[in-house]
């Protein structure tokens, strides 16, 4: 598995995968190509959205950071980054997100950015997991969710 940058042609396959998260009650939010293309792939407030993909270049999830600027929809403090991960269904527990991580990290640090928030719906157990695995730890809640902070580590990798 390798990761790298999102590119506009990745927006079909990231849309499929989504609406299979939608379809399994995983989702809530829209999961067709325009969305994907302008909240994630190319989102003005985006600092990077990366792609995990198989040896086949099957795409087997997609993570997006973005900057928290003034009067966001989480009520991120402003520069802080927000962030977002989804991963295909028959991916997971492939180490997906953890590589994606990874890539995300690296681009939030080169973007001068010292926290991430993660909102993650407070019934969300995998991504609850998920995100305190990678370190993420609770820091408010609001309206059925959970507001998680990563501190970005400063430094070389």
């Amino acid at each position: 598995m390798e990761t790298r940058r999102a590119v506009m042609e990745d927006a079909a396959d990231i849309s499929i995968f989504l609406k299979e998260l939608a379809d399994l009650g995983k989702r809530s939010r829209p999961w067709d190509e325009a969305f994907v293309r302008d909240y994630y792939i190319n989102n003005p407030d985006g600092i990077r959205c990366s792609v995990a993909v198989d040896d086949d270049g099957t795409i087997l999830g997609m993570q997006a950071l973005s900057l928290a600027v003034p009067d966001n929809n989480y009520g991120v403090t402003p520069g802080w980054g927000i962030i977002g991960t989804h991963v295909k269904p028959n991916a997971a527990r492939r180490g997906v997100g953890k590589a994606l991580f990874a890539a995300t990290t690296k681009a939030a640090r080169d973007a001068g950015l010292m926290h991430i928030d993660a909102t993650i719906g407070a019934t969300n157990a995998e991504g609850l997991g998920y995100y305190e695995a990678m370190g993420f730890r609770t820091y408010r809640t609001k309206d059925g969710a959970v507001c998680k902070r990563f501190r970005v580590p400063q430094g070389a990798d």
